[in-house]
């Protein structure tokens, strides 16, 4: 590949060639002094798709690409010049420079102009690439390589007028001229094939009658194409590749008979005159016998004549399309260049999309871990405020008040089904008894089901249960508080010791016993009393130990 400038691993210069990558965008072109972040730490230009090192520097991509294919051990020039050189962070690799698109957004957001002389655009750093490449003021080069630049805009009117390359061939005179030159040329002799002499062309009529069909210049080699002097003039300029082909074919059987007639020269050609060919003995020979056969005639003159004129247009025609064949393959090479720095950044970005990839599958994981934690940690949370809640309710008396709010919402949810009972918070007979608890269907259950509140006693697993004497015995009364202390609701029952719901529990609880008919619901909320006040009830459990 074609460069600029050949850098050296040790010392050499590391600033990629114009012809090898692109750099950053010249300051020049900012309207305002560019700030020292938007720099880049190699080539001291605005930064094109900026990296950032891991030691907080930053660099254009193509300079991170050239800097490492360039350099073995690459340091970071910043840390260099502030002679901060750390091992770890200092020495930089591909997996070591990151995509700041913070700061590219920044940079596509500056004011800047075009740099070319005459351009009146101005406008954003994202629009800048889009800008040059159609840009009527921009500087390029002739494209059929006569190496001259010229503006975007003025192109047509140097083709038309002023490239040496753009020539054509008078069909008449095989004069090569330019475009320009033709509307004016006037041949100045052109041949009679009837008598063989020359008279001078008409100056009215230079070019020929415009309207009489004319042969292609190509038809001496098997082109048929007939037309008048505009469209065998537009035939001729496009037709290239055939009459190429045309005069390839036409060589190539010049080539088999040339080899043909070596083939039949003599070995033995030492009776040649020094400088003297056998293809000129032959010439020799023929013209001797054109001699004694007798004079040519006027037609064969003009045919030879004819002939050396087709011979030579030929060969300038030749010699144009080599030109212009050099030209392509020039654009070839160029074009092959930017594939390869192409292909590259192709890699590069692969590489980094890579990177991003395993990167954001890492982080994946971590989310997914933490997200587990969150769990865990809301679990335990909840256990810890189902913890606190229970001793702070917590009784050891055999006495508990169970205060219910939202008693209308939860009515609601029985009477639905989608919550039909509610247990309260456990207490205890005493400080090492038995641990129990009452549970509430506010829509009833069982005989009291939609016409009663039903309250029932439950017997918890607790942690003193194997110094306990079983079954529980003791008479449990319910209450529920009239809020106007006018009349209390009261119930009591003694346990049924042959019931298993008074056995010694063996699962967490055993089953509830108590009261299906405890409170019509017709009387919950009685203008007379206030059993149910703010949309809150209350109700007290007795559990009378001394019986």
């Amino acid at each position: 590949m074609a460069s600029g400038s050949e850098p050296s691993i040790n010392g050499g210069s590391s600033i990629p060639g114009e012809n090898e990558y692109p750099s950053g965008f010249p300051q020049s072109i900012c309207d305002e002094v560019p700030k020292e972040k938007f720099l880049c730490s190699n080539c001291n230009n605005v930064l094109n798709r900026a990296r950032q090192t891991v030691c907080g520097h930053r660099y254009c991509l193509a300079c991170v690409n050239w800097l490492l294919r360039n350099n073995k051990d690459l340091v970071c020039t910043k840390c260099k010049e502030d002679q901060s050189i750390e091992s770890d962070t200092s020495v930089l690799t591909l997996d070591q420079f990151f995509n700041d698109a913070a700061i590219n957004k920044e940079i596509l957001d500056l004011k800047v102009h075009c740099a070319n002389q005459g351009c009146p655009w101005r406008s954003t750093l994202k629009n800048f690439e889009d800008h040059q490449t159609q840009c009527e003021y921009a500087l390029i080069p002739c494209n059929i390589g006569c190496g001259i630049m010229v503006q975007r805009k003025t192109l047509a009117t140097h083709l038309e007028r002023g490239c040496p390359n753009n020539k054509t061939t008078c069909t008449s005179c095989s004069g090569v001229l330019t475009l320009r030159e033709l509307q004016k040329h006037v041949c100045p002799t052109s041949v009679d094939k009837k008598t063989g002499k020359a008279e001078k062309r008409q100056k009215n009529n230079p070019l020929g009658s415009s309207k009489k069909k004319e042969p292609c210049f190509f038809s001496e080699v098997g082109c048929p194409f007939k037309g008048n002097a505009d469209k065998v003039k537009e035939h001729e300029s496009c037709s290239h590749v055939g009459h190429l082909q045309l005069l390839l074919e036409v060589i190539r059987g010049l080539q088999c008979n040339l080899s043909s007639q070596e083939r039949d020269i003599p070995e033995n050609l030492d009776f040649l005159q020094p400088g003297q060919t056998g293809s000129s003995l032959f010439s020799h020979e023929e013209n001797e016998l054109e001699t004694d056969g007798g004079e040519p005639g006027l037609n064969d003159k003009a045919s030879s004549l004819h002939d050396d004129q087709a011979e030579l247009a030929v060969g300038q025609q030749l010699d144009t399309l080599q030109q212009r064949v050099q030209v392509m393959e020039n654009i070839i090479s160029a074009l092959n260049r930017e594939v390869e720095k192409t292909q590259i950044n192709v890699v590069a970005l692969e590489r980094d999309n890579l990177n991003n990839q395993q990167i954001i599958q890492h982080l994946e994981t971590k989310v997914e871990e933490q997200q587990q934690w969150l769990i865990r940690k809301d679990v335990h949370i909840t256990s810890l405020q189902q913890c606190i809640s229970g001793l702070q309710d917590v009784s050891y008396d055999g006495t508990f008040l169970w205060r219910l709010c939202d008693v209308t919402q939860n009515l609601r949810e029985a009477a639905t089904g989608h919550k039909i009972s509610q247990y309260s918070p456990a207490f205890y007979t005493a400080r090492y008894g038995f641990k129990v608890c009452m549970r509430l269907y506010l829509n009833g259950d069982g005989v009291g089901k939609g016409t009663h509140i039903s309250l029932f006693f439950v017997i918890m697993k607790g942690e003193y249960d194997g110094i306990l004497q079983w079954p529980f015995r003791h008479k449990v009364t319910f209450f529920l508080i009239d809020q106007n202390h006018r009349e209390h609701v009261i119930d009591a029952f003694r346990p049924d010791l042959c019931s298993a719901s008074f056995h010694q529990p063996v699962s967490e609880m055993n089953v509830a016993s108590g009261c299906p008919l405890f409170f019509p619901l017709g009387k919950l909320r009685s203008p007379k009393h206030a059993y149910c006040k703010d949309d809150t009830i209350y109700i007290k459990c007795v559990v009378d130990t001394s019986s």
